[in-house]
């Protein structure tokens, strides 16, 4: 569908509006947000898990682990990208009463999934040395980057898998499973973590990341032949549902790679600037993006709903519904980034261990004013986040991608690496151009949304 949405019918009550604050609203959406918000949280737990262990046991490794996802990051972002149709055809047929036809899309979606995860783990295997290498790194780093990156690549087909598996759960609404499976996945990483890591270091978190995500993919798939029509073949595919499929799919695959692959590229410049610098900086995005998954989790909670009032015909629900997920969020952001920059202090000496180590000690005052830096940025990202996902579920795909790029690629990127090193501002260059980012992002995102609901309403 192009980039118009309105033109379907206004409802059976012709209703042009009213109140997006309903209470009845207001309870589905945190009903349907809140497992989903903590599937997207068990993602995020994983990685503050590996940042905790690894970071009181090797913390000079940490480095390795966060420059790892460089490549892999971008590959995973452009894959979660192409399984985004996925939840929003799913949520639109169950929406207008044809629940019992999504199968198909999720069938697309595994084959897609599978398929592109092993080619973008052996991409990402290939290109690992060069690309650290090109970064003028020492061969010590150059070298336990590569293992590392090839380790947990290996992961990435699961990855894609379990991503499919849980976006057509969560669209009929069966959140609680996906919830249940992440969380599960987070214990055994944990177990995983504190087993390998004391005597495997990074390599040890690698390797726990890459089976608790095989784990996963096994689960979702058995989840989804119990709980979703995966093997029934019923009705026909509507005119143009596959290429609508991935044409909803490539939107956001490139939108995720111009965000993930350009907040990853700020690990490498944190790491150029010191070892130090990039442990304290990837600790801070972990607070950042554990925040942004709560956002996550209203933006797919608010795509499901929008999509399935567009399925109904029903343009006026559909843009109460994403009203009322933006509201939701930046409530919710500004109370998260109070929690942040008062708990500022408590989390830098506790997660450093700085009361035990050296090395946690002489960090903990950097990570804290990292910290207090960073907390008004989760508003902005948060707000950038749900409205982009409510865009593409009202049929909007190109516009919030270019959003994205022009935020993230064109302006941060650029202005992270020339504050942090022509114009000498080091790390807190690199922060100052996330911030100015993402504030542009989540300004533009949200604007963007407004007008889209004025002119389809």
């Amino acid at each position: 569908m192009a980039d118009r949405p309105g033109e379907e019918s206004r409802g059976a009550d012709g209703d042009r509006g009213g109140s997006f604050l309903r209470l009845a609203d207001a309870v589905d959406l945190v009903r349907l947000a809140l497992p989903v918000a903590a599937t997207r949280a068990s993602f995020l737990m994983m990685g503050i898990t590996d940042a905790i262990v690894l970071g009181r046991s090797r913390p000079g490794e940490l480095p390795f682990v966060l420059n790892a996802w460089l490549p892999l990051g971008v590959a995973m972002g452009f894959g979660l990208g192409l399984l985004t149709g996925v939840q929003v055809l799913t949520a639109e047929l169950s929406g207008a009463g044809r629940g019992a036809e999504t199968g198909r899309i999720l069938r697309r979606g595994l084959a897609i999934g599978l398929v592109y995860g092993l080619v973008a783990a052996l991409a990402s295997i290939v290109v690992a040395r060069p690309l650290m290498a090109a970064f003028g790194f020492d061969e010590r780093v150059v070298a336990a980057t590569a293992d590392c990156t090839r380790i947990l690549a290996y992961g990435l087909p699961a990855q894609m898998l379990f991503a499919a598996s849980a976006s057509s759960l969560e669209a009929l609404r069966k959140p609680g499973i996906v919830t249940a499976i992440s969380w599960a996945a987070v214990l055994l990483n944990a177990w995983f973590d504190v087993t390998w890591v004391p005597t495997l270091g990074s390599l040890g978190v690698a390797w726990a990341t890459t089976l608790s995500r095989v784990a996963m993919a096994a689960a979702g798939l058995v989840a989804a032949a119990r709980f979703t029509p995966l093997f029934t073949r019923a009705g026909r595919a509507d005119p143009g549902e596959f290429a609508r499929q991935n044409r909803l799919g490539y939107g956001a695959a490139l939108a995720n790679v111009a965000e993930w692959g350009s907040f990853n590229l700020t690990h490498v410049f944190a790491s150029l600037v010191s070892l130090d610098a990039g442990a304290v900086w990837g600790i801070a995005v972990q607070v950042l993006s554990a925040v942004f998954m709560v956002a996550v989790g209203l933006g797919s909670a608010t795509a499901v709903r929008v999509a399935e009032h567009r399925g109904r015909g029903d343009w006026p629900a559909a843009g109460r519904a994403a009203r009322l997920g933006m509201t939701v969020s930046l409530g919710i952001g500004i109370l998260l980034a109070a929690a942040i920059w008062c708990s500022r202090r408590w989390l830098a000496i506790h997660w450093l261990d700085a009361e035990g180590t050296a090395d946690g000690a002489r960090l903990a005052p950097l990570l804290a004013a990292m910290l207090a830096a960073t907390a008004p940025v989760t508003i902005f990202d948060g707000v950038q986040g749900v409205a982009s996902m409510a865009l593409r579920a009202a049929g909007v795909v190109w516009a919030p991608t270019a959003i994205h790029a022009a935020s993230y690629v064109a302006l941060m990127v650029p202005l992270c690496w020339w504050l942090a090193f022509p114009a000498g501002y080091g790390l807190w260059g690199v922060v100052t151009g996330v911030a100015l980012a993402s504030v542009l992002a989540g300004v533009l995102q949200a604007t963007l949304l407004e007008w889209v609901l004025r002119r389809g309403g």
